[in-house]
């Protein structure tokens, strides 16, 4: 598995509106490495941190940004889900879910701890539950983070046909 990010250091706090992101590779659910760095400057982003592959709140909020899928291609932006899940779990939570997007394989949770800073939930024992709204510069121009993400995708979708 390949998981680093590129250029700078880890943050030391978690990212907010107005960072940019950093570059980082990690695997797909198909086990090929995804480069984030070639999409920035390219296409605006949702880019959500979940607990674990289906449990009944991630799959509630997979399948909201699945039956949106259509809506933010129209906008011009992808959709990447992370977890600290393998690749295998990635792929059968995606084929039962019928999901079109990507998801990434955070395995040591790196990428959500260390560059993201993204913090833990429910009193610190589960991985926080976060999204990011990144625009074409790879800047982040929205948080949301709550253990609830039921409407995380609603938000985001409204926030892209504005910009």
């Amino acid at each position: 598995m390949i998981n680093f990010f590129i250029g700078g250091k880890p943050t030391e706090s978690p990212l907010k509106e107005g960072d940019k992101i950093p570059a980082f590779v990690l695997n797909n659910q198909d086990g090929k490495s995804v480069n984030m760095a070639d999409f920035i400057g390219k296409t605006a982003m949702v880019i959500y941190f979940y607990p674990k592959d289906d449990t009944p709140g991630c799959t509630k909020e997979s399948c909201s940004f699945r039956d949106s899928f259509q809506d933010f291609k129209d906008v011009g932006a992808e959709v990447f889900g992370i977890s600290g899940d393998d690749e295998k779990s990635h792929k059968k939570f995606a084929e039962k879910h019928r999901l079109p997007f990507t998801l990434l394989a955070d395995k040591d949770n790196h990428v959500r701890e260390k560059i993201f800073g993204v913090p833990r939930g429910v009193l610190g024992l589960l991985p926080g539950r976060v999204t990011y709204i990144v625009n074409k510069e790879g800047v982040i121009i929205k948080v949301f983070n709550s253990m609830s993400g039921a409407n995380h995708h609603t938000e985001a979708l409204e926030i892209l046909k504005k910009k």
